[in-house]
C-alpha cells in the first residue's frame, strides 16, 4: 500500500488571514496528498511538533506579518533539535524578493510569492517531496 505525501499547512505567529493558507490546502489535498492545516496563531513550537507527531513528509510556512525570517528560522532550528530536517520547508506570502536567498541558505526549499498557482505549488511538491519508503 502506497502512503500519501503528508503536509503540514501553518500560520506562524500573529497573521489573521489565513485564506491564502486554505486555498493551497485544499489544493494540496484535491492533488491526493494529507493535509493538516494547524489554523491561526501558531508559535514555531507548535508547528514543529504538529509535523513531528503527523510524521509529516513537508511543512508549509504561510506568512504575511513581515516576520518571515524569524519564524522560518525558528522552525529550521526547532527541525534541527528534533533531529526532524528530513522534513521539508517550503513556503509562501508577502514575503519581499530580496529576502528569499537568505530563506533559501537557512534551508529553506522553497518560496512562492504572490501569484503563484495552486498547480505550480501542487506540481513542486510533488517533484520535490517524497515519503520514505516502507
Amino acid at each position: 500500500m502506497s502512503s500519501r505525501v503528508r503536509v503540514v499547512v501553518a500560520k506562524p505567529g500573529l497573521d489573521g488571514h489565513d485564506r491564502g493558507a486554505k486555498v493551497v490546502a485544499r489544493a494540496l489535498r484535491d492533488a491526493g496528498m494529507e493535509v493538516i492545516y494547524t489554523g491561526l496563531h501558531q508559535t514555531p513550537e507548535q508547528i514543529v511538533e504538529t509535523a513531528i507527531q503527523e510524521d509529516a513528509d513537508a511543512v508549509g510556512l504561510s506568512v504575511l506579518s513581515g516576520a518571515h525570517l524569524t519564524l522560518f528560522r525558528r522552525v529550521l532550528e526547532l527541525l534541527d533539535e528534533r533531529d526532524a530536517r528530513d522534513i521539508v520547508v517550503f513556503g509562501g506570502g508577502i514575503i519581499p524578493d530580496a529576502d528569499i536567498p537568505e530563506l533559501e541558505q537557512l534551508g529553506v526549499a522553497k518560496i512562492f510569492t504572490p501569484g503563484t498557482t495552486t498547480q505550480s505549488i501542487v506540481e513542486w511538491v510533488r517533484e520535490n517531496v517524497t515519503q520514505p519508503v516502507g
